[in-house]
């Protein structure tokens, strides 16, 4: 099988030769150690694992022109940055890992909005890139799944503005929060028109969010219908008229609240399923049965520094053969492996992997 005929039977239900293995998030120092620690580094790390190829066209949904920036403050350990708009975030400059953290946000009500949509015109000259009519012909031969982004009705609007603002914004200005949803999804389906059109099979869409922390929901469901519903349904209706019935959604932290809403707007794979947040796809097949495709939910902590082969098998044998037997189900670390996990540790969790998604 290829991986676009393994991605298909896997995820619609089919019967695959064996599972559709996405290939796996890593950080860059999580490499750089399992180098060191013997993973060759003249073999692909997709090829050496055993991984499917898996694309997502390369459709440019920033700010164009780029935001501008500069450095205002500078220490030995981190610096804070000031873009065009008076956004302000401090940033690390000793370590790889770590997230910015943000001062002021650059959208921060109506007149800041109005520049920002000035920024996202769907019709910017950079949206596709320059070499789009030799990748159409490249893609209109290809034997792997291909993706397309189509956007975030939260998740985009949370890093513009901040989870606190965009918190009390649903309640202080509703209206401008409408405008601003309903702008990304007239947005998203400009830029990708574009793509449908021109790529007649493209085999699924991928939705950004991150809108869960540990314990539940960052918003409640309540005003995801009155805020995301509308918006989302409308790409996502367009991508099946266009044949596209998987429709992946990337969300961290505890999702069991966001799932039934997201079937509802015709959005169902879902990943990575975060065990630390209570995630548990035996649990969701069992309330949700097949409408519910799921990727994902090994706990990457079983495979850090000083776990056994016996926990990294517990982990792995009490979830994924139960699943990979009901179908509509791929195993994924929940999340980008971090860098405290040794090379054995992950290439034993990947063998565990492969000879529990290998049908005979």
């Amino acid at each position: 099988m290829t991986a676009r005929e393994r991605f298909h039977a896997t995820f619609e239900y089919g019967e695959p030769d064996r599972v559709f293995l996405m290939p796996q998030w890593t950080f860059d120092e999580t490499r750089k150690r399992w180098l060191r620690e013997g993973m060759p580094w003249d073999v692909h790390f997709n090829s050496y694992f055993g991984f499917d190829r898996l694309e997502t066209i390369p459709i440019n949904m920033g700010t164009y022109p780029p935001l501008e920036t500069e450095v205002v403050e500078q220490t030995a350990h981190w610096r804070v940055v000031e873009d065009e708009f008076g956004g302000r975030f401090k940033q690390w400059t000793d370590r790889e890992l770590g997230m910015p953290q943000w001062i002021r946000f650059p959208v921060r009500g109506r007149e800041t909005w109005e520049r920002w949509k000035e920024r996202h015109d769907p019709d910017a000259p950079n949206r596709y890139p320059e070499y789009w009519d030799y990748l159409k012909r490249c893609y209109g031969q290809r034997d792997f799944p291909l993706g397309i982004n189509v956007g975030s009705y939260y998740g985009w609007i949370r890093d513009w503005v901040g989870m606190e603002n965009l918190a009390l914004w649903y309640y202080d200005c509703p209206d401008l929060v409408h405008e601003m949803t309903e702008y990304i999804s007239d947005f998203v389906l400009r830029v990708i028109r574009r793509a449908l059109d021109e790529i007649p099979d493209i085999d699924h869409g991928v939705v950004w969010e991150d809108m869960a922390m540990k314990t539940g929901p960052l918003i409640s469901p309540k005003l995801f219908r009155e805020f995301m519903m509308a918006p989302l349904t409308r790409v996502t209706g367009a991508l099946n008229e266009y044949g596209i019935k998987i429709i992946m959604v990337d969300c961290d932290g505890k999702v069991d609240e966001l799932i039934p809403l997201w079937l509802e707007a015709n959005v169902n794979l879902v990943y990575p399923l975060e065990v630390a947040a209570d995630c548990d796809a035996r649990r969701y097949r069992d309330e949700f049965g097949k409408q519910v495709l799921l990727l994902g939910n090994i706990d990457k902590r079983t495979l850090r520094e000083g776990c056994t082969k016996a926990e990294i098998e517990k982990e792995v044998m009490s979830k994924v053969p139960q699943l990979v037997k009901q179908g509509g189900y791929s195993p994924f670390v929940d999340h980008a492996v971090p860098p405290d996990v040794p090379f054995e540790n992950f290439r034993y969790y990947v063998d565990l992997v492969h000879e529990a998604c290998t049908f005979e």
